[in-house]
């Protein structure tokens, strides 16, 4: 059992009890250059945890990297938001919601992995998804777009882990594992060339949404990070890969500090073009996440990170299976209240999911919808679940979404027929 969010708690109390702690302004600007027209961005600002209650606003920003088409970056952009508020508890307060967002991401991303799938269509997307309530920024992610946070302290953080084979071991080894094979592309005469792929489809991604085509050791359960930003606040750039080829974090946060956000975005897409032309579609948002009391997003001169701190912070983005933390940053401004990227789902939904005792049904932990206990599975059973004999180890899965899980594994194929 992973520990529960209590430092969340103990923030949160702070807010409460310090009243010049109020909520941050969030302004926000987009810029883009299409190359091949596959990128798609979401931004809602005017969220509301509980309808028609302004006082529980949150906003999300988003952008979906599409490949082979275009379908399942418009569909996740349609339908990603919807499903991972589903997976949220009703009638919790503000503190509980943030508890339960980040295992409420994992659901959202796989049931919309799931539900593209059963359209038969072969595209997939990146996805960078930000959810921003008051300072608590959660950032979930499954492929090579990136989110960074620029704070006032001058230091750039990474927010998100790219999934591309070619730079993570550790997914490699992970799709191997579960049935896969990466390698580069062979051309005649048995020279490799290009970067690893996974085969069959190659595609360079270890994680997306879609790509039916190809096997289902390419998951869609995401790298999920939740901070908590100092009262000084700081500024979010979330992009596609088309900026990060082209740009390092502190390139892309150097490029456009101290000037408003619309503006700001407009900047990092220029200078990804000079640096290296229009190769790829290429998409930047840039939020700002404001005291109320300031117009706008203070500018501060780039301090160096030391070697320790470099090492501290940096490592603990880097990796992809960190658990629960509570650490400051090096230079003092950002909690970190979780972290975790691994790719078994088991690990990711926790065991608390049971039965509804008034129903008497059990509600499936990805896709929510109840069902008898004798349909379905719990994530830890065997492949026959009873009641009487076996104890309760996790969350309940229906018939489908098991698939899906054991798919994931390597343990049997879900994926539906796809006819050429």
């Amino acid at each position: 059992m992973k520990p529960p969010l209590v430092p969340l708690a103990t923030l949160l109390g702070r807010e409460l009890r310090n009243v010049k702690v109020e909520k941050p302004f969030v302004k926000f600007g987009q810029a883009a250059l299409a190359k091949k027209g596959e990128d798609y961005f979401l931004i809602k600002p005017d969220c509301e945890r509980v309808p028609g209650n302004p006082e529980t606003s949150f906003s999300v920003f988003a952008i979906f990297d599409g490949h082979n088409g275009i379908s399942a970056a418009i569909f996740a952009k349609e339908n990603l938001l919807g499903n991972v508020l589903s997976a949220i508890p009703q009638g919790i307060n503000r503190e509980e919601w943030l508890q339960a967002l980040p295992r409420a991401l994992v659901a959202g991303f796989v049931k919309t992995d799931i539900e593209f799938q059963q359209k038969g269509e072969t595209s997939g997307t990146t996805v960078t998804f930000v959810v921003i309530d008051g300072w608590t920024v959660t950032v979930a992610s499954v492929g090579d777009s990136r989110c960074i946070l620029d704070t006032q302290g001058g230091v750039v953080s990474l927010l998100t882990v790219d999934h591309r084979l070619e730079e993570n071991a550790e997914e490699r080894e992970r799709v191997t594992a579960s049935g896969g094979e990466v390698g580069r592309l062979n051309v005649f005469g048995g020279n490799e060339v290009g970067p690893l792929r996974c085969w069959p489809g190659g595609l360079c991604l270890s994680r997306s949404i879609g790509d039916t085509d190809v096997g289902e050791f390419i998951v869609p359960i995401p790298h999920v990070k939740q901070v908590k930003l100092s009262n000084s606040g700081g500024r979010l750039i979330i992009a596609s890969d088309g900026i990060w080829d082209a740009l390092s974090s502190d390139m892309a946060a150097n490029s456009c500090r101290g000037l408003p956000a619309e503006l700001a975005a407009k900047l990092v897409v220029k200078e990804a073009l000079r640096s290296r032309g229009l190769k790829d579609d290429t998409t930047c948002l840039v939020v700002d996440i404001i005291p109320s009391d300031q117009p706008v997003l203070p500018s501060t001169p780039m301090k160096k990170q030391n070697a320790l701190s470099s090492f501290l912070f940096g490592k603990r983005s880097q990796t992809s299976t960190n658990k629960t933390t509570n650490k400051l940053s090096a230079v003092g401004v950002v909690e970190e209240l979780f972290e975790e990227g691994s790719a078994m789902l088991a690990e990711r939904l926790g065991k608390d999911f049971p039965m509804n005792k008034n129903s008497g049904l059990f509600k499936c932990a990805v896709c929510q919808v109840d069902q008898p206990p004798a349909e379905g599975l719990t994530v830890n059973s065997g492949p026959f679940f009873s009641p009487a004999s076996k104890p309760w180890e996790g969350p309940f899965l229906c018939t489908n979404c098991r698939k899906k899980k054991d798919a994931m594994e390597g343990k049997r194929s879900s994926r539906p027929t796809v006819l050429a």
